[in-house]
């Protein structure tokens, strides 16, 4: 009895693998970059899960494989990139899941902002400044403009037209507030809150999280997100929804149809003192997930830190992980490059290199124990052979 993953999260995959066993089955992995995974793979007991090394854009490829796996019983696909082929395949194989049609529009964002529009629960798009100019099926903040002025939009047009969009780039009213994103499970009509989790970012690039907030009485975000998903017929799932806090309440940033990147999924299981991901099990065999009514928010708070290079180039070492140790909060690190990795984007997520990840008796200690110790850990980047080149091509002034 097998359940296969459809690529995954950068983290995670462990809980999955341990979640998938306590429930009978096995998982597989179809992946086309296998060193996504390193560091879940190496604290993975030998031969606890299958890998099936694929181009997994080639959806061919892909059911050549699931038509040779004996007992398949479920497939997940917990990632935007692959949500709609996700969806297709477990269409063909008759395996429970999301339909393709809620997956080609929860993918467009331009599609779900007009449904929130025309439902009275966000501004329409447009190119009313100021405004956020990003791709309609875009992820991780790449392909995000925040533009103020008419020469900032002509610029962040000028850059889209040039970059690899996934979709097509629209404009959508850019909202003033602190950022917040709500951690849902959904499952036949019924949405449960598992918590809100802070977001420090810089521009579009995520810095920092904590969870769970804690919102004074009265102050509700389960009705609200709740309300967000009935209207798009969120039909199943975990849901990573984003949206700041304005001075009118709740608005909605975008819905990710899926559990929290980074380490939420991580921050989920310790505070709710369970195995989240066995509910992405329970979901994948079509069975109403444990998640829904039990476990409740009795663990720690969690905070994780990113941590960015300063410059392009090649990773040479990270300096100062020895020392987390010393700091209080057990702080952790989870590497997301390794020595030799090339760092080419400094202004959202592909940047990173790691994460630190430290408890607290709240969310709030626990953000000041992870960012303190994020603090010490130190990426040492040095210039490709072409940037030498081309500082040595420079005439001296």
């Amino acid at each position: 009895m097998t359940i296969v993953a459809l690529e995954a999260l950068t983290f995670g995959l462990g809980h999955m693998v341990r979640a998938a066993a306590d429930s009978g089955e096995r998982l597989c992995l179809l992946t086309g970059v296998r060193d996504i995974y390193r560091h879940e793979l190496s604290r993975l007991p030998a031969g606890a899960l299958d890998v099936f090394d694929v181009d997994t854009t080639d959806i061919d490829a892909c059911e050549a494989i699931l038509k040779q796996i004996p007992d398949l019983r479920g497939l997940i696909n917990s990632t935007d990139t692959w949500l709609v082929p996700g969806a297709g395949l477990a269409a063909r194989f008759g395996l429970p899941g999301r339909s393709v049609d809620s997956a080609l529009f929860l993918r467009d964002k331009r599609k779900v902002r007009e449904s929130l529009y025309e439902h009275g629960m966000s501004p329409a798009p447009g190119d009313t400044l100021p405004a956020v100019l990003k791709d309609s099926s875009g992820t991780s903040s790449r392909n995000v403009w925040l533009v103020r002025t008419p020469e900032e939009l002509q610029a962040a047009r000028d850059e889209a037209a040039r970059g690899d969009l996934k979709g097509e780039v629209f404009a959508e009213p850019l909202f003033e507030g602190p950022v917040y994103s709500a951690e849902t499970i959904t499952w036949a009509g019924r949405t449960r809150l598992l918590g809100v989790l802070s977001r420090q970012v810089t521009g579009v690039r995520e810095d920092a999280a904590a969870f769970p907030v804690v919102f004074p009485p009265g102050e509700s975000v389960a009705g609200w997100v709740s309300e967000v998903l009935d209207v798009v017929e969120f039909e199943q799932g975990f849901a990573h929804v984003e949206f700041v806090l304005t001075v009118d309440g709740p608005q909605l940033v975008e819905i990710n149809p899926r559990i929290g990147g980074a380490l939420v999924g991580e921050a989920l299981c310790r505070n709710l003192g369970t195995n989240v991901y066995e509910s992405m099990i329970d979901m994948a065999l079509g069975k109403a997930p444990t998640l829904l009514t039990g476990a409740e928010p009795t663990g720690p708070g969690v905070a994780f830190a990113l941590v960015y290079p300063s410059q392009q180039g090649v990773l040479t070492a990270v300096d100062g992980v020895d020392r987390l140790a010393a700091y209080p909060g057990g702080p952790e690190w989870y590497p997301t490059k390794t020595a030799g990795d090339r760092v080419e984007h400094l202004t959202d997520q592909r940047g990173c290199v790691g994460i630190v990840l430290a408890e607290g008796p709240t969310a709030e200690l626990a953000m000041h124990r992870a960012l303190a110790a994020a603090a010490v850990v130190v990426p040492v980047v040095s210039p490709t052979a072409e940037q030498q080149a081309l500082g040595a091509a420079l005439p001296l002034v």
